[in-house]
């Protein structure tokens, strides 16, 4: 266990998308220090085999560990239903995953629907299956693959990501939409072009607060929340291109 405050929390996705959970820690916790790792060279991990994946997670928490994190946050609910318990099981810092918001996208139902988009891998986890068990009712796993290669792309608008939404979101036309949750970390940068496909009252959400506010928790429990000083965000990837490095940044609003 790693007792210093001033060691940094380690976040982690499979590109650009965990930006969007960095982004959140960022605001709720301002004094922590943050080493980002995306693994674009590898991305999507949400058609691989959740063998690939487990592999990928491992040598990350790996490259992450040699560098001193208290805690370690996996922004990508693909990664969290794959590998998340096995993390637990291997590491003695607290391992922080997401899940998709179904929890309190259930509790924003009024007698419609709930559309849960998220990759292919996340929806047929037997994580997602429990959540599906418990907080399900109404709900409709809608798998989106290739739909976060739009955000890796930096094309977060445009005719093509118009045209795949279009397609997606077809067969629900006239239907009674209460809920969208963005089952994926990428899909929050692309929240008000799902948006404009709903009416007003179907909310969009999706699970970056409840992360990060259970990062704060276990930060606290540990004696290791930083509450002073300057934060400070690091950026690293599997992919060997300064271009990616400057979107990740781009994405974060520090250029």
């Amino acid at each position: 266990m790693n007792e210093d405050k001033d060691a940094p929390v380690g976040i982690f996705d499979s590109g650009v998308g965990g930006i969007s959970v960095l982004r959140e820690a960022v605001r709720v916790l301002p004094h922590e220090r943050y080493i980002y790792y995306g693994d674009t060279a590898y991305a999507p991990y949400g058609t691989k085999s959740a063998d690939e994946v487990l592999t990928r997670v491992l040598a990350i928490s790996d490259f992450l560990l040699a560098r001193r994190i208290k805690a370690l946050v996996i922004a990508c609910n693909t990664a969290t239903g794959v590998a998340a318990q096995a993390l637990r099981e291997r590491l003695q810092i607290p391992v922080i995953g997401m899940e998709p918001a179904l929890k309190p996208a259930s509790e924003m139902r009024h007698g419609g629907s709930i559309l849960v988009m998220a990759t292919p891998v996340t929806l047929s986890q037997p994580k997602f299956l429990r959540l599906m068990g418990q907080y399900g009712e109404g709900a409709i796993a809608l798998p989106c693959p290739g739909l976060m290669e739009f955000v890796e792309r930096g094309a977060l608008h445009g005719s093509a990501l118009h045209a795949y939404l279009e397609d997606l979101f077809a067969p629900f036309r006239g239907w009674q939409i209460d809920c969208v949750v963005l089952g994926c970390t990428h899909y929050v940068f692309l929240r008000e072009e799902i948006r404009s496909f709903f009416p007003d009252t179907t909310q969009v959400i999706d699970g970056n607060g409840g992360t990060i506010r259970q990062l704060k928790r276990r930060l606290e429990e540990n004696g290791v929340l930083r509450t002073s000083g300057e934060g400070v965000v690091v950026f690293e990837t599997s992919l060997s291109d300064p271009q990616n490095l400057q979107k990740m940044r781009a994405l974060m609003r520090l250029e």
